[in-house]
């Protein structure tokens, strides 16, 4: 990606640029008729594997900024959810059929039955179903700002998400401009918002659209989060969250500790809301690499 030609990009920082200049490869599998997009870096030989997942409406590239940095070391791959990125769209959407696009993602890429998890917010959620559901393909797992909230504790009231029709722009500056995080969040990293959004864009239909379905919301099966999802998760587990997130409370670490028989490390990380890894980048990477050395040697 060519560094932007603005007087504003001089300010960003160098561990971004290098990061983000790293050389990945783009793949693909088919899983249940759809084709599954996914990225990696380095090869299974590299060391432990790592799977990354992104959260509801978001796509692999929202990690092109962490995944070098967990290397040298780990073997990483990143991937998109059908219905998001550049993954094909469903007629409808459920957790068993996510979790087979994870277990798919696995084999296609290599990763071996120790792989390393990694889920942000819905993502991982879905990763606590797949595993859950099929132990013995996966190693650990990473919850990023990501559970079940405490039964006593209110929902946030969160705009409706979806179900209208897709929004399209007539330039490719216009849609960035209307690029928002979800949960509603400020952020001050905003070369993090503006990369994200210019990998978040296609062109359709005599315009610039979003890359992900606006009726996923409205298809979506059997994807709420369950306690049962988190009891039967016997594999070791980490938390990392987000210290000021609305989307996971202290009540709600408690809870979702409480649940976990196999919880292993919980890292909170500061002047961090739910989308922890745009807050606190490096905060972030330093936890997460802890994390992993933690769960690799717990193998």
């Amino acid at each position: 990606m060519a560094r932007w030609d603005k007087p504003t990009s001089s300010g960003i920082p160098d561990w971004f640029w290098t990061a983000v200049e790293t050389n990945s490869a783009s793949s693909q599998v088919e899983v249940e008729e759809c084709d599954v997009a996914y990225q990696t870096w380095g090869s299974p030989q590299d060391g432990p594997g790592v799977l990354l997942i992104h959260g509801m409406n978001a796509h692999k590239h929202w990690w092109d900024f962490i995944a070098p940095q967990l290397r040298p070391g780990y073997y990483v791959v990143a991937m998109d959810l059908t219905g998001m990125g550049d993954s094909d769209f469903r007629y409808e959407y459920d957790a068993e059929t996510y979790a087979a696009e994870i277990a798919g993602v696995c084999d296609a890429a290599g990763l071996d039955n120790d792989v390393v998890v990694v889920g942000h917010s819905f993502g991982g959620r879905m990763a606590a179903k797949a595993v859950s559901g099929n132990p013995a393909r996966f190693g650990s797992l990473v919850l990023v700002d990501s559970g079940i909230r405490h039964p006593d504790e209110p929902e946030p009231d969160y705009p409706t998400m979806g179900g209208g029709r897709a929004k399209v722009y007539p330039s490719r500056e216009a849609a960035e401009s209307r690029f928002r995080l979800f949960p509603p969040q400020s952020c001050e990293n905003e070369y993090l918002l503006k990369y994200i959004a210019k990998k978040s864009l296609l062109y359709m239909d005599g315009g610039w659209g979003w890359k992900f379905d606006e009726e996923l919301p409205m298809v979506l099966k059997d994807a709420e989060a369950m306690p049962e999802d988190f009891t039967g998760l016997h594999v070791p587990t980490a938390l990392i969250y987000g210290a000021n997130s609305v989307s996971f409370t202290e009540q709600t670490h408690s809870y979702v500790a409480s649940l976990l028989p196999k919880l292993v490390a919980a890292h909170r990380i500061e002047e961090a809301q739910h989308h922890v890894f745009l807050d606190q980048p490096l905060k972030f990477v330093a936890a997460l690499r802890q994390v992993l050395d933690d769960l690799t040697k717990v193998h």
